[in-house]
C-alpha cells in the first residue's frame, strides 16, 4: 500500500467525480455539504445506486435452486459479483469469497468457526493496540470461550506499531495474529507485509482487518500471502449491509459452519445433516443480493476512476489539511504516523469533541467524533475522543479550506 503517492494529477478530475454523487449538493444548516466522514461510511454515486435500482426493479428474486427466469437472473447477478470481489482482490477462486454483512461479521466468523474449534488453554492470538472493537472483541469473546490468550503489540506516540516489540510477542503458541491494515480511528498503514512474514514464519496464521485499506489502495491477497482478509462494502462506496471475507481456500475447506439454515445445506434429515460447499457453506440464508450488486458496480467505480489516482487525491488533501491544522492554535493532532491514509485526528485544546463537532456541523462540515469504536487507542493517547476527518474520493482542497474555516468559527464560540 503506498503511503505517499504522486501529487494529484491534473487527469483526475474532482468536480467531475463530484457529479457522480447527488448527495453533496445537500445544504447543511444552510451551507453547502462538507462531507469528511468517508472512514465511517462513503457515499455513493449515481452508478451504485443505478445498480441497484436495476436490479430490484428487474431481476430481483430469491437466488439459488428456483428454476423461474427472476430467481436465475438472481443467481447471476449474486455470483456474478462474487465473481467480481474475486478479480479486484485477486483472489484464487470464487471458492474463496465469503459475502458477510460487514468486516464485524467476517471476523466473527473466523473466530467461531476457526479459532474457537482449534485453540484452547496455552495458545495465544496477537492483535495491536491500533485495533477497531470488532478486531478486539470476538478475540476477547474465543479467549472466554477456550482458554486462550490474547496479547497485544504496542504503538508508539505516533500511533505506529512498534515492530520489534510485536516481533517479541511471536512464540510458539502464537496461533493467530489479527491486525488492522489501516487504523481506522488515526489512519496509521501498518506493515502488513512484515507482520505476515514474521507470523507465518512463526507458524501462525494471519487476519487482516482491510475496512480502512479498500477504498484507498490495490490490495491483491495472494501477493500479501494473508490467509484471511475482511472488509465493507460501505467504506468503499457500496451499500450498507454486504461485505466479504476472504480466506485460503484450504482453510475454509477445513472449518465447520459457523450458522445453520437454508442455502448453508446439501441434505437435511432428522438424524443428520450434510454440508453445502464452498462459499455457500458459510452464507446461512438469503443473502443481500442487491448488497452484492451494488459492490460489484462500486469496485467497477473505483477502477474505473483508478485506485492509485484516488490515493494520490486523498494523500494531497491529507497533506494540505495537516499543514493547515498544524498552524491552528490550540489544535493537536492524535496520530502523526509517517505512513498514513487519508485520515486526520485531532482535539481543540479545551473543547469536547463531541462539542467541536456539533459547531462544525452548524458550518455544513461533517467530521466523525468520539472514541471511533477505538477505546483503547484513546486510553493510551489520554483523550476521551477526538474529531476526525477522513477524505474519499469526492473531496477538495476547497473543502479543506472550510474545516478549516469552521475550525476557526469553533475557536472563537470556545474562545
Amino acid at each position: 500500500m503506498a503511503a505517499n503517492p504522486a501529487p494529484t494529477s491534473a487527469a483526475y478530475d474532482v468536480e467531475r467525480v463530484r457529479r457522480d454523487f447527488p448527495i453533496l449538493n445537500t445544504t447543511v444548516n444552510g451551507h453547502p455539504l462538507v462531507y469528511l466522514d468517508s472512514a465511517a461510511s462513503s457515499q455513493r454515486p449515481l452508478q451504485v445506486l443505478r445498480a441497484v435500482e436495476d436490479y430490484e426493479t428487474h431481476s430481483h428474486a430469491n437466488v439459488h435452486r428456483g428454476v423461474h427466469a427472476l430467481s436465475q437472473a438472481a443467481t447471476a447477478a449474486y455470483e456474478g459479483a462474487r465473481e467480481r470481489v474475486r478479480r479486484f482482490i485477486n483472489a484464487g477462486s470464487t471458492r474463496e469469497i465469503i459475502f458477510t454483512r460487514g468486516t464485524t461479521e467476517a471476523i466473527n466468523l473466523v473466530a467461531q468457526a476457526w479459532a474457537r474449534n482449534r485453540l484452547g488453554p496455552g495458545d495465544e492470538i496477537l492483535i495491536t493496540a491500533l485495533e477497531h472493537h470488532a478486531n478486539i472483541v470476538p478475540w476477547q469473546m474465543v479467549c472466554e470461550q477456550t482458554g486462550c490468550t490474547l496479547k497485544v503489540a504496542p504503538i508508539n506516540r505516533r500511533g505506529e506499531l512498534e515492530f520489534d516489540a510485536f516481533a517479541k510477542l511471536l512464540g510458539p503458541r502464537t496461533r493467530l495474529v489479527a491486525v488492522a491494515h489501516v487504523s481506522n480511528a488515526l489512519g496509521t498503514i501498518l506493515p502488513v507485509e512484515r507482520i505476515i512474514a514474521a507470523a507465518h514464519a512463526a507458524g501462525a496464521l494471519v487476519l487482516i482487518d482491510g475496512a480502512q485499506a479498500i477504498p484507498h489502495a490495490r490490495v491483491d491477497v495472494r501477493a500479501l500471502g494473508a490467509d484471511f482478509y475482511t472488509f465493507s462494502g460501505h467504506k468503499l462506496y457500496g451499500p450498507t449491509g454486504i461485505g466479504v471475507l476472504y480466506g485460503r481456500e484450504e482453510l475454509l475447506t477445513a472449518m465447520p459452519p459457523w450458522q445453520g439454515g437454508g442455502d448453508m445445506i446439501l441434505t437435511v434429515s432428522f438424524e443428520k445433516t450434510t454440508y453445502n460447499a464452498l462459499p455457500w457453506k458459510f452464507e446461512a440464508g438469503t443473502p443481500n443480493m442487491s448488497g452484492a450488486v451494488g459492490l460489484a458496480a462500486a469496485m467497477d467505480y473505483v477502477e474505473t476512476l483508478g485506485i492509485e489516482a484516488i490515493a494520490a487525491h486523498e494523500t494531497h488533501l491529507l497533506e494540505l489539511a495537516t499543514a493547515a491544522l498544524t498552524r491552528i492554535p490550540g489544535i493537536e493532532l492524535i496520530g502523526t504516523a509517517a505512513h498514513k491514509a487519508a485520515v486526520l485526528s485531532f482535539t481543540m485544546q479545551g473543547v469536547h469533541a463531541h462539542d467541536l463537532g456539533t459547531i462544525l456541523d452548524s458550518q455544513g462540515v461533517a467530521v466523525r467524533t468520539g472514541h471511533h469504536c477505538a477505546m483503547p487507542v484513546m486510553t493510551f493517547f489520554g483523550v476521551p475522543a477526538t474529531a476526525r476527518a477522513s477524505f474519499g474520493c469526492y473531496n477538495t482542497e476547497g473543502e479543506v479550506a472550510a474545516l478549516v474555516s469552521a475550525l476557526g468559527k469553533a475557536r472563537e464560540v470556545f474562545g
